[in-house]
């Protein structure tokens, strides 16, 4: 018998393999009983000529199966290009947060649920037992195993060149790391002396703690496994100084910018930087399927385009992107909303999950001593904060749509107070008045300006770093009601960079700024946001440092209210029960509404979410929120498709 050659009997393969796909699609959109596809279709050639083993072989023993609940799920069909614009060209880490694999993730409801890994054991709050799927694989087809993890913790995370800072902060409890075992190929566990309630929640993290690196492909650039001057010449052929930096430029899962590293994401980028585009194509060993058993995701490829900010509304009302957000703002919405009309997209408008769209920021660590001994006086924030009429601030700015009160958290939160919301952010120009009197502040100028203790004229500089459009809208505003209660405004405008140095620095006075990061958190997310634990901190970087440094920089906090936050924060940390850190939160809540260390000006404003008109699965109504979550990522985009118009 004549055997058909190899060559075309792939051909035939895909041939048949193409058009069981296109009836099978046809099928669908017929709304007939066809069984669909089990294999994604885009994958047909490697699996007709065996470069890719069948699904079975593909996915992990027990795949992820859990889907969205909400009503307007739907399950999909293969198929298409996702395009995204984003505003950055350096890498491609949009395409992280839009897949949103972690070994655990934040559910729609704000709950952990294994994601990468199948199971956590929590003993005692310090004890975590990590069981991985067995039969997982990295998007190469390696195994992907507890060796990995082994690899990140020895040769890495504890590896003084590479990382000489220590291990992250999220791996110690009481200052003090783990000890880590591997229990098998599978299971693996850390085991703190007290409590770490910080460990979970930064493994979800948009930006995540990745405690897992691909041995197999690392290895070949650590010179515990080459030698060490054959990398240093590889190192320096490329520009590098050594190894170190050769392996950190090789070793970014966040920045999601080498295309050889393989990955645990639903799409694989296949564009190295600089690049016009990123393209990420569907990763043939991903550990999700849907309820029919199809391995996700449905789309087959994601195409990021780095694009101007200020093009970004035009290209969206255009219809050149499947789905955006970032770079589109409140202000968009009109134009947006005639493009809808026009059936060139859709448009949803979904409430930010942070705590305040905008807060300003006084700088309690600011270099010039009258103003630091003014900005440290609550009477002077609370008369600031009562000076600013919101309800004029959300009619310019939102057209009432906000929610005017104090940076804290949102109606949703379960730890949400009315009280904290409301805390001095009644508009009260007579009481604001009587408390600079109060200070001492009543020398005025002819110009009504007025005089701060140590006679200073009070000209406050507020300076914004541009991160939102309405930042300098909203500066008017403010300027105008604050020069009723005698306060003049000059505001300064720079990078988002330049401006972070100078709030550290101490030379800024005053910031604008977005509020709480999350504005609908539970009792087991942190409140570090709360207390000055970091020098990113706009309000008290140097009191933050001082905190991040265990006292070997920055200054101690001098206020029994700061201290006191530091105190509870450092409660939470030590692990109590959820009933014990709600209480920790709320009386954080307290103590913040009560001194008004920032002042709030509008929260739940409206992001303007754009999507293809044939985009299926993306919620009608949602939050949209960075961390937790990863903006959409929080919404399941593998299971997002398209139901008409395939690219």
């Amino acid at each position: 018998m004549n055997r058909i050659p190899a060559r075309l009997a792939a051909t035939l393969i895909l041939l048949a393999t193409t058009i069981l796909g296109e009836l099978t699609a046809s099928a669908q959109e017929a709304g007939s009983e066809t069984p669909l596809p089990q294999e994604p279709p885009s994958l047909r050639f490697e699996l007709a000529t065996g470069s890719l083993p069948p699904l079975a072989e593909r996915l992990p023993q027990t795949p992820r199966a859990d889907l969205p609940t909400r009503e307007d799920w739907r399950e999909g069909r293969y198929g298409g290009s996702l395009r995204l614009l984003s505003r950055s060209g350096r890498d491609a880490r949009d395409l992280v947060l839009l897949g949103y694999a972690r070994l655990v993730v934040w559910d729609e409801s704000f709950e952990l649920e294994p994601d990468i890994l199948q199971s956590v054991a929590v003993e005692d709050g310090r004890i975590f037992t990590l069981t991985l799927r067995a039969g997982h694989r990295w998007s190469d087809g390696r195994p992907f195993t507890s060796d990995d993890f082994r690899f990140w913790w020895e040769d890495v995370a504890n590896n003084e060149t590479l990382s000489p800072r220590g291990l992250p902060p999220e791996m110690l409890a009481g200052g003090k790391p783990p000890r880590f075992e591997v229990l098998d190929e599978v299971t693996l566990r850390f085991t703190w002396e007290t409590a770490n309630p910080l460990f979970l929640p930064a493994l979800a993290g948009t930006a995540p703690l990745f405690i897992y690196r691909p041995r197999h492909y690392l290895q070949q650039f650590h010179a515990a496994y080459v030698d060490e001057k054959v990398l240093n010449e590889q190192a320096e052929a490329m520009g590098l100084q050594s190894w170190s930096e050769l392996f950190r430029r090789r070793d970014r899962l966040f920045r999601f910018d080498n295309p050889e590293m393989p990955t645990l994401q639903p799409w694989v980028n296949t564009v190295a930087p600089p690049a016009e585009r990123f393209v990420a194509r569907r990763n043939p060993y991903f550990h999700r399927v849907d309820g029919q058993g199809r391995q996700l995701p449905y789309i087959d490829e994601v195409v990021l385009t780095p694009t101007q900010p200020r093009l970004m509304a035009t290209k969206a009302a255009a219809g050149e992107g499947d789905l955006m957000a970032r770079g589109l703002s409140f202000s968009d919405a009109p134009v947006l909303k005639a493009a809808e009309e026009r059936g060139e997209i859709t448009l949803r408008l979904w409430p930010i999950g942070r705590g305040a769209q905008l807060a300003l920021y006084p700088n309690l660590n600011v270099v010039s001593p009258g103003w630091r001994s003014a900005l440290r006086d609550v009477r002077f924030r609370r008369a600031l904060s009562l000076a600013t009429d919101r309800d004029e601030l959300n009619q310019v700015l939102y057209q009432g749509t906000a929610l005017p009160g104090a940076n804290t958290l949102l109606p949703s939160s379960p730890l949400y107070a009315e009280a904290a919301r409301q805390a001095w952010a009644a508009y009260d120009p007579d009481q604001a008045n009587a408390l600079l009197d109060d200070m001492g502040m009543l020398w005025r100028d002819q110009d009504g300006i007025r005089h701060l203790p140590d006679g200073r004229r009070a000209d406050l500089i507020i300076e914004t770093a541009d991160t939102d459009p309405a930042e300098v809208d909203a500066l008017e505003v403010i300027t105008e009601q604050w020069r009723k209660i005698g306060i003049a405004v000059l505001v300064r405008s720079q990078g988002r960079q330049a401006a972070r140095q100078r709030v550290r620095s101490g030379a800024t006075t005053m910031s604008i700024f977005y509020g709480l990061t999350n504005g609908l958190a539970t009792a087991s997310m942190s409140p570090a946001e709360l207390a000055p634990t970091s020098d990113r901190q706009n309000n008290w970087p140097l009191w933050g440092l001082h905190f991040e440094s265990n006292g070997a920089a920055g200054e101690a906090p001098e206020s029994p209210e700061a201290q006191e936050l530091l105190a509870l924060y450092q409660a939470w940390v030590s692990g109590p029960d959820e009933a014990a850190k709600a209480k920790i939160w709320q009386r954080m809540l307290q103590i913040h509404a009560d001194q008004v260390f920032t002042v709030g000006l509008l929260g739940a404003v409206r992001q303007p979410v754009v999507a293809n008109v044939d985009l299926r699965n993306l919620p009608d109504e949602a939050v949209y929120l960075y961390d937790p979550g990863a903006y959409f990522g929080r919404y399941r985009p593998d299971t997002f498709w398209f139901a008409k118009r395939l690219r």
